[in-house]
C-alpha cells in the first residue's frame, strides 16, 4: 500500500513543480511598477445660489450668497471667480474688498461666500459669473435685474 502511494506521489511531482512555477510567475508579473495607484484629484462641482431680488434701484446693493458643492474632496483644489456685465452698469465685490474688474480672475478664499452687486444704472442689468477650479472645471451663473427706478 505504501509503495502505491510513493509511486503516486512521485508521479505528481511534475504537476506540483509546474504549479509552483505558474504561481511564482503570476506573482512576479502582478507586482510590476506599471500598475501604480492612481489618485483622483479632479472632481466636478456644482454652484448653489440663494434666491436674490429681481429688481434693483440705482445705487442699491444686492447680496448674492454662493456655495460650491464638491462631488469629491481634494484639499489642494483652488477656486477662482471672474465676471462680465453685458447689460447696464454696476459693480461686483467680494465682502468688503474693492470691486472686481470684469474678466479678471480672482481667487476665492472659501467654498461658501457672499458677493455684493451694486447697481449704477436705471435700466435692466445682466451679468454672468464664472467659477472655476484649478483643474479647468467651470460653472457659469447668470443674473438679471430689472430696474425699480
Amino acid at each position: 500500500m505504501i509503495a502505491i502511494f510513493s509511486k503516486f506521489r512521485i508521479g505528481m511531482l511534475p504537476i506540483y513543480l509546474m504549479l509552483a512555477i505558474l504561481t511564482g510567475s503570476i506573482s512576479l508579473v502582478s507586482c510590476t511598477k506599471d500598475d501604480e495607484l492612481e489618485i483622483q484629484n479632479d472632481f466636478p462641482f456644482e454652484v448653489n445660489v440663494m434666491p436674490i431680488p429681481k429688481e434693483v434701484a440705482n445705487g442699491q446693493t444686492v447680496e448674492i450668497r454662493v456655495t460650491i458643492k464638491r462631488s469629491g474632496n481634494y484639499q489642494n483644489t483652488q477656486y477662482y471667480l471672474r465676471y462680465f456685465q453685458f447689460d447696464g452698469q454696476g459693480s461686483l465685490r467680494y465682502y468688503d474688498e474693492p470691486p472686481y474688474l470684469p474678466n479678471d480672475l480672482y481667487p476665492l478664499q472659501s467654498e461658501q461666500f457672499r458677493l455684493y452687486y451694486t447697481s449704477a444704472s436705471t435700466v435692466s442689468q445682466s451679468l454672468e459669473v464664472w467659477i472655476s477650479d484649478s483643474f479647468g472645471n467651470e460653472k457659469q451663473i447668470s443674473f438679471q435685474f430689472n430696474s425699480s427706478d
